[in-house]
């Protein structure tokens, strides 16, 4: 299936990503369902680490990666854009949630999530409701459940 670059596809950001394979395999979900991925950097491995090019194998494509140098730059770019922000600080089910096609949903570091001066910058903050006693799902997973739903309900896929 070819997709049509004329449609408006949300947009994934990670911050300050620090565990290759995850960010990898992120790229991949990306690549193949067709959103564009944002990276706020400083990433907490590089591009050539043997882990990451493992499992981004040939799905890596430069044009469909934008790179912030900081969270500033990042929002100052985004200051008229809609940011939603998937957090297990959040009270909204991302299920009771409109996604509008050109969303950028902001995911935090695997390690520690995004400081509360992130929280402070975004309106919309969800969840992915789990089960009691769970901390938190791998980022990748969560990543591909929220885009998902957010592709159905915009009608993408």
């Amino acid at each position: 299936m070819t997709q049509n670059s004329t449609i408006l596809r949300p947009i994934i950001a990670l911050y300050e990503p620090d565990i290759p394979q995850n960010t990898a395999a992120i790229i991949r979900t990306c690549a193949c369902l067709g959103a564009k991925l944002e990276i706020i950097e400083p990433c907490g491995f590089l591009l050539t680490d043997k882990r990451f090019k493992r499992v981004v194998m040939d799905y890596m494509d430069h044009n469909q990666i934008k790179f912030y140098q900081s969270s500033d730059k990042f929002f100052e770019a985004k200051k008229n854009q809609r940011i939603v922000l998937m957090t297990t600080k959040g009270s909204i089910s991302y299920t009771k949630f409109k996604f509008n096609s050109d969303d950028t949903i902001l995911f935090g570091r695997e390690s520690a999530g995004v400081p509360e001066s992130i929280h402070q910058l975004t309106e919309n903050r969800l969840k992915i409701p789990m089960n009691n006693n769970f901390r938190s799902l791998n980022i990748a997973s969560s990543v591909a459940i929220v885009l998902a739903e957010s592709l159905r309900q915009t009608e993408i896929i």
